[in-house]
C-alpha cells in the first residue's frame, strides 16, 4: 500500500476535536497502516485562510490528500470501518 497523507481540520481543543484526533490515531495504528500515514492536524481558528482554500464547511473534517483523488470524512471518525471504507484505505 502507498503512503497516505491525511489532514484533519478541527476547531480548537473541543471534545469532538479531541475524539477525532484519538480516532484518527487509532485508524493509523491499524496493522495494515503502521508507518504509512502522514497526519497533519490543523486548527482552522489559527489558519483561517485554509477554510476557503480547502472548502471547509464544518469540522472536524478529515481529508485524504494522497493518494489522489481526495476523499473527505466529516465528524469525529468514531465509525472506524466506515472511515476506512470512505477513504478507501481498508
Amino acid at each position: 500500500m502507498n503512503h497516505i497523507r491525511l489532514k484533519l481540520f478541527v476547531i480548537g481543543n473541543s471534545s469532538i476535536s479531541k475524539r477525532a484526533i484519538i480516532n484518527l490515531e487509532t485508524i493509523c495504528s491499524h496493522p495494515k497502516l503502521i508507518g504509512l500515514c502522514d497526519i497533519e492536524v490543523v486548527d482552522v481558528r489559527k489558519h483561517k485562510d485554509l477554510i476557503s482554500e480547502e472548502k471547509i464547511l464544518a469540522t472536524p473534517l478529515l481529508i485524504r490528500k494522497k493518494p489522489l483523488p481526495e476523499r473527505r470524512v466529516l465528524g469525529d471518525l468514531s465509525n472506524i470501518q466506515k472511515v476506512l471504507d470512505i477513504l478507501e484505505i481498508s
